[in-house]
Order: C-alpha cells, then structure tokens, then sequence
C-alpha cells in the first residue's frame, strides 16, 4: 500500500510569500509536488496541525525590517504545542505585477498587502506618483487582481505572479535590500526530527513564577554561566494582566547538549514554566 505524501499548511491564499516557503521546505524533505493545506491565518495552521489535518505547517516567523511577527509567538506560547522542526529563511523581493496586456500608463490604482505597499514608498513616489493604493489580505490577493484588470497594479513576488497569470513589469522595487523573513517548520509534539545539521538553534518561551526585580538578570545569568550566546530575547504580554509579561528566547546551540541542559534545569527550578518550542538545524 503506497504511503501519502506529507499535507503542508500554509497562510493563503495560493502565492503567498508562505506558500513559496513551504514548497521550499517540501523541496528541502524531497518532496517535488507537495501536499498543500491553504489557511485563512496562522492560527489556522497551528490548528491544522494541533488537530492532525496534516503533518506539517508553515509560518513566519521574523521578518528583517518589521520584527517578530506577534501571531506565531502568541500560538507558540499560549495556544499551541506545535514544535519548531526547521528554519527556512526566504529572501524578500517585490515586483510590480500587471496584467499581461497592460501597461503602465494603464495603471490607476495600486494593490497590495499594506507591507509591501509600505516597503515600496519610494519606487511609487517615483513611477507612480497619484496613483490610489488598495490595502489587499496577501501580496498574493493583489496579484490575482492585476490578473484581472488592466487598471490595477500589484506589489507581490515573481512566483504570486506566475501562478495567477499576471506579468513581472519591474522587479526588486523595494526600498531596502536585504529583507528577508525567517519561516518556521512545525509539526505535532514529539515529531521526530526531519533535518539533520552541524549548527542548531533552539527557541524557548519562558514564563515566570512572579513578576519582581531581577528576574531577568537571574534568567540571562543561567545562560551566561553555560557559555551560551542568545540570539534573540523578547517580552510577549500574558494576556493575564496589565504588566505581565514572558520571555522567548533564541540561542545557536543544541538543546541536548549538556551545557544547554544544565541551564534549562536550573531554569526550571526557578520559573513557572520553560517551554522548548524546539532545537533544529540552521544554515
């Protein structure tokens, strides 16, 4: 009996910067033709996943110039026991996308997710001066539009394009290079690890048993003590109370190795809760 391929849920809809990503991660497991679960939200993919709709889910995770993004942490902390089975950070590239028979003359209005209508400021200011801008779901959505209609112009990615039938007019229009968004690989509690690596990171959320001064100092100083490096710390509200607050934490070392126990121990002595969202391999 042959076995089924694996079911990935992504943020849609179909040519997202998401869905890119999970045919890169399916790519990365061998897969050439991925099973495909498309989500309204990421909470829906944490769901899909939680409730075993499919075997993996994709998300983002941080983006270069906008930060963490808050949906993923909060699932992460307080609604999910997903874990972190791999990173895949994706180069961020908008393109003006049209219809294929259209020109730029043609053009009265301008779609896009209010990122990438944000992160291309200046090339609008300069090629599109007047035009109006429409606030679309998905860079995707605003894509399918220009598809449609000669009037309207979209800032979405090459592969948004090619998939709704609409035409890369300019590419890299973006106000900053280098933008980039770290995506997170996730599957059940307790899925066995699917990359293999020389360099791991590992994400933690850290909740404490009471709020007083100090606290953080005595979480940083258990880190410090073991040699580890943090990467990333950030304070999440609880949800619980004005003024409570968590902790997620990133550092590039394994998890199972000794000195990360060590600390993670002592850890769990002293707070509430430590919850490993995962230790994967990273490039």
């Amino acid at each position: 009996m042959p076995v089924s391929a694996p079911v990935f849920a992504y943020l849609g809809p179909a040519g997202t910067y998401t869905h890119e990503a999970a045919r890169a991660f399916a790519a990365r497991l061998g897969i050439d033709e991925p099973a495909l679960l498309e989500c309204a939200s990421f909470d829906e993919v944490f769901d899909a996943v939680d409730r075993g709709k499919c075997e993996f889910g994709v998300v983002a995770k941080e983006n270069s110039l906008e930060g963490s993004v808050t949906a993923t942490l909060d699932n992460f902390a307080f609604k999910s026991q997903a874990s972190i089975l791999g990173e895949h950070v994706l180069d961020i590239h908008h393109c003006l996308v049209l219809h294929p028979d259209a020109k730029l003359e043609d053009v009265t209005c301008v779609a896009s997710h209010a990122q990438g209508l944000a992160q291309c400021r200046r090339f609008l200011a300069e090629r599109l001066s007047g035009r109006a801008t429409v606030t679309t779901s998905s860079t995707a959505e605003s894509a399918r539009m220009a598809a449609e209609d000669v009037h309207v112009a979209s800032i979405a990615n090459a592969f948004a394009a090619e998939l709704h039938g609409a035409r890369v007019a300019v590419r890299d229009i973006e106000d900053h290079f280098g933008n980039q968004t770290s995506f997170a690989l996730i599957g059940r509690q307790g899925h066995p690890p699917v990359f293999r690596g020389d360099r791991y990171k590992t994400s933690l959320a850290l909740f404490l048993q009471v709020d007083r001064a100090g606290t953080l100092n005595m979480i940083l100083s258990e880190f410090a003590y073991a040699g580890i490096n943090l990467s990333m710390i950030q304070s999440r509200p609880t949800k619980q109370a004005l003024g409570d607050y968590m902790f997620f934490i990133e550092f590039k070392e394994d998890a199972n190795t000794l000195p990360v126990q060590t600390a993670l121990n002592c850890l769990r002595l002293k707070l509430r809760e430590v919850k490993v969202l995962g230790s994967y391999p990273v490039d």
